[in-house]
């Protein structure tokens, strides 16, 4: 038996740290079967150092995040990685389908894909991509609801409402 040569390993993500009105966006893209794909969006406190972006992806996002940021009516096209699991596809199917400016319940997105509210919370609370899928665009049937698996009034509650506000919403 030979002795086998691993094949070298690129790494093939990039990471940035770009200003929001709210705080920072981290975003990372990343090679995905030959195409530069983004692969996640953070929102960051404002005291978290900013970094150039390093592809033209990376810049690409930059460039359509202050756009939104200009105009709330702005539609990103952007080429996000295949992720998450069939429900939480089916989730993030209907949030990217509720025009700018509306709201949907959990209650109603889970009634169009025949599920449960909370299911609907819980993919809601792993999506790799807000703003460019609006999870705060679905509230509670009481009131605004969590965000990014925060209930309490917080940073990523704070983000929620200023997006709202800027959407013309609250």
């Amino acid at each position: 038996m030979g002795i086998s040569k691993k094949q070298p390993i690129y790494d093939s993500a990039s990471y940035c740290v770009i200003q929001a009105p709210f705080g920072r966006l981290g975003v990372m893209t990343e090679l995905v079967d030959g195409s530069l794909m983004l692969s996640r969006i953070d929102y960051l406190s404002a005291d978290t150092a900013l970094s150039k972006p390093s592809n033209d992806l990376a810049k690409e996002v930059e460039k359509q995040c202050g756009a939104y940021f200009k105009n709330p009516h702005f539609q990103f096209d952007l080429p996000m990685k295949p992720m998450g699991t069939t429900h939480q596809q089916k989730v993030w199917k209907c949030v990217r389908e509720i025009p700018t400016g509306k709201t949907n319940t959990y209650g109603e997105i889970a009634g169009a894909i025949k599920s449960g509210p909370r299911a609907v919370g819980t993919a809601c609370g792993a999506n790799p991509f807000p703003l460019v899928t609006p999870c705060h665009r679905v509230v509670s049937a009481q009131g605004i609801g969590g965000f990014m698996k925060e209930d309490a009034p917080g940073f990523y509650r704070q983000i929620k409402v200023w997006l709202l506000k800027h959407e013309g919403v609250l």
